[in-house]
């Protein structure tokens, strides 16, 4: 059942969600959360279609808030709320309210959403594209215990999670960390087979994909070792080589649906690792409404640690780095150096050395 409803309010949406109940004749509220999308009306059918396949799993009331751009200075200053609401087959197992607002009233849409939001219930704000800068302090954010956003929705998907980092508040999540909980549990599974020590990690997936950042700076969080980020054709991550005190470790997914776990000493196993659509990311994601602390420790290790090599990883340590065969060179020639000017000074007639000569006498020392 659909019921539309033009330059309303709050209390009449409310009172159209009864009336819609009571027609299908289900009069009782069944559902066991808020969910409110904030998205555009370009994005808006994608993210309603993954809501309604998500509240199956978890039956909600499902808001859409959509603010339309006001073409004219006359009706930027007009405030006017438009309202579609969905009971029945057509809100999937829940109730949908998609929200259109014009004018001023798009700069106040926390208090639209406040008075439609589901009593005594938790409330989840999903943001398909053009998330806040603090997903915290937004004002719908702030009506959350939980705030959905996606990194890979960005136009710089990999600065957005240094962003992330620093306005992280509990509560925030990331689809792009969603989409690695299968990676992540079949890489803990296959170092619970061994009992080696790892020593360094190699994450190989497309650019500009925040979930190749994410798994890489989980492992370099988790395991303490230098994890090192090379790129491919994808889809998505495709392949995460560990080497370890037993031998290589490597998971590999080259068609983004199967992969092939191989351990040194064991015969190699297919798994599967199939991409999963929104609707799967989402349902993941409403399953806990408490806050991820594994995602913010992955999250504040910090993306420009990923290049630090094995020296900058022992200083980080707490031990110190061992010199190079590089780092030697160059004191060696530094040592010629001193004594070739101290040389000159003495003398008086000595030629200036040059780089190359210093090189050769610091070699043959």
């Amino acid at each position: 059942m659909k019921i539309d409803l033009t330059d309303t309010t709050a209390g009449e949406i409310n009172k159209a969600l009864i009336e819609g109940r009571r027609a299908i004749g289900t009069p009782a509220v069944g559902m066991v959360l808020t969910l409110v999308i904030v998205t555009d009306e370009e994005n808006a059918y994608d993210a309603l279609r993954a809501a309604s396949d998500a509240s199956r799993e978890h039956p909600s009331r499902t808001l859409v808030v959509i603010r339309r751009v006001s073409r004219t200075p006359r009706d930027r200053t007009t405030s006017r709320l438009d309202a579609e609401v969905r009971v029945g087959a057509e809100a999937g197992t829940g109730e949908t309210v998609i929200l259109r607002l014009y004018g001023e009233v798009s700069d106040h849409a926390d208090s639209v959403v406040l008075p439609l939001l589901l009593p005594d219930a938790p409330v989840v704000v999903w943001w398909p594209v053009n998330a806040p800068a603090a997903p915290a302090e937004d004002p719908l954010g702030a009506l959350a215990q939980r705030r959905v956003t996606d990194t890979y929705a960005a136009e710089q998907p990999v600065r957005e999670l240094a962003a992330r980092a620093e306005t992280y508040t509990p509560g925030d999540t990331d689809l792009a960390w969603t989409r690695i909980t299968p990676w992540r549990s079949m890489l803990a599974a296959a170092l619970d087979q061994v009992d080696c020590e790892v020593r360094s990690v190699e994450v190989e997936g497309e650019e500009f994909n925040p979930s190749c950042e994410l798994l890489a700076m989980w492992l370099a969080d988790r395991l303490g070792v230098p994890v090192r980020r090379s790129l491919s054709s994808g889809p998505g991550l495709t392949a995460v080589r560990m080497e370890t005190t037993c031998g290589p470790v490597v998971l590999d997914r080259a068609d983004g649906a199967l992969a092939n776990l191989s351990i040194k000493g064991q015969p190699g196993r297919a798994v599967a690792l199939q991409r999963r659509d929104t609707a799967e990311l989402i349902a993941e994601e409403l399953r806990r409404l408490d806050p991820d602390d594994t995602y913010a420790a992955a999250l504040r290790y910090g993306v420009e640690r990923l290049s630090m090599g094995a020296d900058a990883v022992a200083t980080l340590g707490g031990a110190p780095a061992e010199p190079t065969e590089k780092a030697a060179q160059d004191e060696a020639v530094t040592e010629v150096a001193v004594a070739e000017s101290e040389a000159g000074t003495e003398e008086g007639e000595a030629e200036r050395p040059t780089p190359n000569s210093l090189a050769r006498k610091a070699a043959s020392k």
